[in-house]
C-alpha cells in the first residue's frame, strides 16, 4: 500500500528528477549518498513506481516520474512561498532555477540584460529559458514554467499578467540596400523588394499583407523562417526586407549591418507581457525575478 510522503522526500524526488543521479541529488541537496539513497527507496515505495532505473551508465525516470514531476515541483514552490511570504530573502545565496519561457523576438534583446541583472545580486540563480511551443497556461499551473515572456495576457483568474512593454513592427534591410537609403520609404518601394516572413507557425501571410492589399498594392514573400531572429540574420546577407520587432532591430543594427525604418501602415502594436501562477505571487524570490526583468526592460539599451 502507498505510504504517506513528507515533504523532505518531495525534494528528493524533485532533486533525483533534475539531476538523474543519487550522487548529484545527494551533493544538490547536502545529502550523504546512503541517505539520498535511502530516500530513493522510501519513494520507491511511498510511489509505488521504481522513479530511476538503470539506463546504460546512467540512470532514466520513469513514465510516471516524468508524470509527476511538475506536480511535484508546484507543491514544493508553494510550500516555499507559503513559509517564505514575509521572510527577506539573501539575494547572495539564494539557490534557484527559474524556467522562462520567451518569445524568439523578446529574447533577443531581454536575456543578455536579465541574465546580467541577476548574476549581479544572485550568482546562485538559473535562469532557464525555453522556446516557446504550447503557450498553455498549464506549465505555469504545473510548474514547469515558473514564467512567461510573449505577445498577449492570459484571462484564466489564477494566472496574474503585467505588461512589461509595447512594442512596434518594423522593416529591416541590409544597411547597403538601396531601399535602406530612403528613411522612410513608401508601401510601394517596401514591396518592389523580396520578403522574409518570420513566422513559427509557417505563415507568409499577415498585418502587413492586409494594409497593402487596401492599397492594390501586394509584396512577394520569398522565404518563411520560425523566428525573428533568423529573419534578421537572413536579412543581413541578402536583398530581402523583413518585419521583426523595434528593440531587436535598434539592438543588432550595427551588429549586422542592418539599417530599420518604420512601416508606413496601421500595424497593430503587440503588448509584450510578463505572465506568473498566481500561487507564486507571494514568493518573494519570484516577486524579486520579476522586477529585475521589469528593470532590466526599462534599462536604456535592453
Amino acid at each position: 500500500m502507498p505510504q504517506q510522503l513528507d515533504l523532505n522526500l518531495l525534494r528528493v524526488f524533485d532533486a533525483l528528477l533534475q539531476e538523474g543521479s543519487v550522487t548529484a541529488a545527494a551533493d544538490q541537496l547536502n545529502l550523504s549518498i546512503p541517505a539520498t539513497s535511502r530516500a530513493l527507496g522510501r519513494l520507491r515505495r511511498g510511489m509505488g513506481d521504481p522513479i530511476l532505473v538503470r539506463a546504460g551508465r546512467g540512470m532514466a525516470p520513469t513514465p510516471f516520474a516524468l508524470r509527476t514531476a511538475p506536480r511535484v515541483r508546484s507543491l514544493l514552490e508553494e510550500a516555499s512561498a507559503l513559509i517564505s511570504a514575509d521572510r527577506e530573502i539573501d539575494l547572495s545565496t539564494l539557490k534557484r532555477t527559474f524556467a522562462i519561457r520567451i518569445n524568439d523576438g523578446v529574447a533577443a534583446t531581454l536575456v543578455t540584460a536579465a541574465v546580467e541583472a541577476t548574476a549581479a545580486l544572485a550568482p546562485g540563480v538559473v535562469l532557464r529559458f525555453v522556446p516557446e511551443g504550447n503557450e498553455s497556461a498549464e506549465a505555469l499551473r504545473d510548474g514547469s514554467v515558473d514564467l512567461d515572456i510573449g505577445a498577449g495576457a492570459s484571462t484564466a483568474p489564477d494566472i496574474h499578467t503585467t505588461v512589461l512593454y509595447r512594442e512596434n513592427i518594423v522593416g529591416i534591410v541590409r544597411a547597403d540596400s538601396t531601399l535602406g537609403r530612403h528613411r522612410r520609404p513608401t508601401l510601394a518601394q517596401i514591396c518592389k523588394h523580396p520578403h522574409v516572413s518570420a513566422s513559427r507557425r509557417g505563415r507568409a501571410h499577415g498585418p502587413l499583407d492586409t494594409a497593402l492589399a487596401a492599397e492594390g498594392l501586394q509584396r512577394h514573400v520569398a522565404a518563411v523562417v520560425p523566428t525573428s531572429a533568423l529573419a534578421a540574420l537572413l536579412v543581413s546577407s541578402t536583398s530581402y526586407v523583413g518585419l521583426v520587432p523595434q528593440r531587436l532591430a535598434e539592438q543588432y543594427e550595427r551588429t549586422l549591418s542592418l539599417r530599420w525604418f518604420p512601416i508606413p501602415a496601421a500595424l497593430p502594436e503587440i503588448d509584450i507581457c510578463l505572465t506568473w501562477h498566481a500561487r507564486l505571487d507571494a514568493d518573494p524570490a519570484q516577486r524579486w525575478l520579476r522586477e529585475t526583468l521589469r528593470a532590466a526592460v526599462a534599462t536604456p539599451g535592453t
